[in-house]
């Protein structure tokens, strides 16, 4: 049997952070969510996608397959249900679709898209009731879930039997055995409490003198803290990120900086993105209320139902020194902001300027300059990501 990862609706509300990949791409706790499900299903597990993304990501399986709602992070227990589905079962939780078991000649339909629920209508209804379940539909779902996701991941990915590594004597740990250190990570002079939750430290991560961390707390493989860092709990740093000032309950993708000092709390910022010195994000009005912000699905504002919720912002987006973003503010993909006025709280994909005028960036322009970055990071920007971009350009026009 194989299994194959799908997306639904969610795909268009979690914009702009999946316009340049798929929902389970996304990073919540230590790894993305296509990880966790490689975990259980090794390489059984295929995936299907949006057609514009599908050349990238997309490897359907020719045989009768189950699929998977990419949206959800994976249990033992849910495993073990979806492995237990006949062929037209459909599992469900609060009225979302988790999975399917679908015939051979199901494949004979369009996969390329994202599978809206009538598809299964005929499908035997199965609730699942087992455990509450974590999915993701809007951004603000991935720093608000993060917490828990964090301590299920350490407790999957940690060995029972792990023993810490030495580390500088100017290193202060608290509940060291909470504390998870990959071969090659380097720490000088750090504070790491994990009293409240666990830490988990990447390989071949660098974190500098003087930087003070509180769990749950993840550093990704190859990322750096700066000096001075003060990074608090429900913090994930995704991958080869450059991070200084101080960070709360946000989530970084993966190859994003905030080198400086400056201020990110409640948010989500995507992949291969730049803050400039002393950007801060507001996380709490001032009236103590509830935050709206805008939704691509529904092109308007919607309520968040959240008193802390600070900057989503989407892949290849930059920001200039001293920008201030306010409370529930979304980004999309390829923006660069400046001004030290606070821009609009709906900045569209691919815009250019100030808070006082905005244009549309030139499309050579940013690939040029996404160029640039991946070859500060040793990379080279591939074909089929300048394709992605230009038609993610072409759409939002």
């Amino acid at each position: 049997m194989s299994y194959i990862l799908f997306e639904d609706h969610s795909a268009v509300s979690l914009l702009p952070l999946t316009a340049l990949k798929p929902v389970y791409y996304l990073r919540i706790g230590i790894d993305t969510i296509i990880e966790k499900w490689h975990r259980y299903f090794g390489e059984s597990l295929f995936t299907t996608c949006r057609s514009y993304l599908f050349q990238k990501y997309g490897r359907l399986a020719a045989t009768p397959s189950i699929l998977v709602n990419g949206k959800f992070i994976p249990t033992r227990k849910l495993i073990y249900h979806i492995k237990q589905l006949k062929p037209n079962q459909v599992l469900i939780y609060q009225d979302e679709i988790v999975a399917a078991n679908v015939p051979t000649d199901f494949f004979h339909q369009d996969l390329q898209q994202t599978l809206p629920k009538g598809m299964f209508y005929s499908f035997q209804k199965i609730e699942y009731t087992e455990e509450h379940l974590i999915y993701i539909h809007y951004p603000w779902d991935i720093f608000t879930h993060n917490h828990k996701v964090i301590l299920q991941d350490f407790n999957d990915l940690v060995p029972r039997d792990y023993i810490p590594i030495p580390v500088d004597p100017y290193t202060r740990m608290y509940e060291p055995e909470n504390i998870y250190v990959e071969r090659g990570a380097k720490i000088y002079a750090a504070v790491l409490n994990a009293t409240e939750g666990p830490i988990y430290i990447g390989k071949n991560a660098e974190i500098m003198e003087g930087t003070v961390i509180r769990g749950p707390f993840v550093l990704g493989e190859g990322s750096v803290l700066k000096m001075g860092a003060k990074m608090y709990g429900d913090t994930t740093i995704g991958p080869y990120c450059k991070i200084g000032g101080e960070v709360a309950n946000s989530v970084f993708m993966s190859y994003s900086n905030k080198a400086h000092d400056g201020y990110v709390g409640n948010s989500v910022i995507g992949s291969w993105c730049n803050l400039g010195a002393d950007t801060n994000t507001s996380n709490l009005k001032n009236n103590y209320s509830k935050i709206n912000a805008w939704n691509y699905e529904k092109q308007g504002v919607i309520a968040t139902n959240l008193q802390f919720c600070g900057l989503i912002m989407g892949d290849h987006s930059k920001s200039g020194i001293n920008t201030m973003f306010n409370t529930g503010t979304v980004v999309g993909v390829g923006c660069n902001i400046f001004d030290a006025a606070f821009p609009p709280k709906y900045i569209p994909d691919f815009s250019w300027g100030s808070a006082a005028f905005f244009q549309r960036y030139d499309i050579e322009k940013l690939l040029d300059t996404a160029k640039a970055m991946y070859q500060r990071r040793g990379l080279t920007l591939k074909e089929d990501e300048i394709t992605i971009l230009r038609y993610w350009y072409a759409m939002t026009k």
